[in-house]
């Protein structure tokens, strides 16, 4: 579900882009890794799994490989350790965590250029779009998210009376 997402991701600016309203692009992987944080997945699968689809990012976006890789992990970790407190069952807490991950994960994005890049004005460009990629982003995380529980709920293991148990 992850690559499939990265593939419509890539090719929504193709669409979006017409609207003109820079950084309205959405990031649908995101939403999939909070999912993925706020359920109950183990620490080492979900980072192991953001780790490649965040580097599947940077491949994608032709971003600076380790960039994405290392925000969806942490991005994974930091919805793990919320994850408890911020469980999302509802429609506004599915578009509050989207947003709020989405504007980190922005902040991010910017800090780690300013720092690492070498290009001053990139960072303050970068800025611009942080607003309008989290609103985009926001508003596309409930189809996310139902996605990913439908996903998780055919995926999900469970054992039949009679098994999985002590003998």
């Amino acid at each position: 579900m992850g690559i499939a997402l990265l593939v419509v991701q890539s090719n929504l600016f193709r669409l979006i882009g017409k609207l003109d309203i820079p950084g309205v692009t959405p990031s649908l992987l995101l939403p999939l890794i909070v999912f993925m944080g706020v359920h109950e997945y183990s620490i080492a699968r979900g980072a192991a799994l953001a780790f490649l689809l965040g580097y599947l990012l940077d491949l994608f976006a032709g971003a600076p490989v380790g960039l994405f890789t290392f925000i969806t992990v942490t991005t994974f970790i930091v919805a793990r350790a919320a994850g408890v407190r911020l469980a999302a069952q509802t429609f506004l807490t599915k578009l509050a965590l989207a947003f709020v991950f989405a504007l980190v994960e922005g902040v991010l994005v910017v800090i780690l250029t300013a720092i690492f890049g070498g290009d001053a004005a990139r960072p303050r460009a970068l800025a611009l779009l942080v607003a309008p990629h989290a609103v985009s982003t926001a508003i596309l995380a409930p189809l996310v998210f139902r996605l990913a529980e439908r996903v998780h709920q055919v995926t999900i293991t469970v054992p039949r009376p009679g098994e999985g148990g002590a003998r």
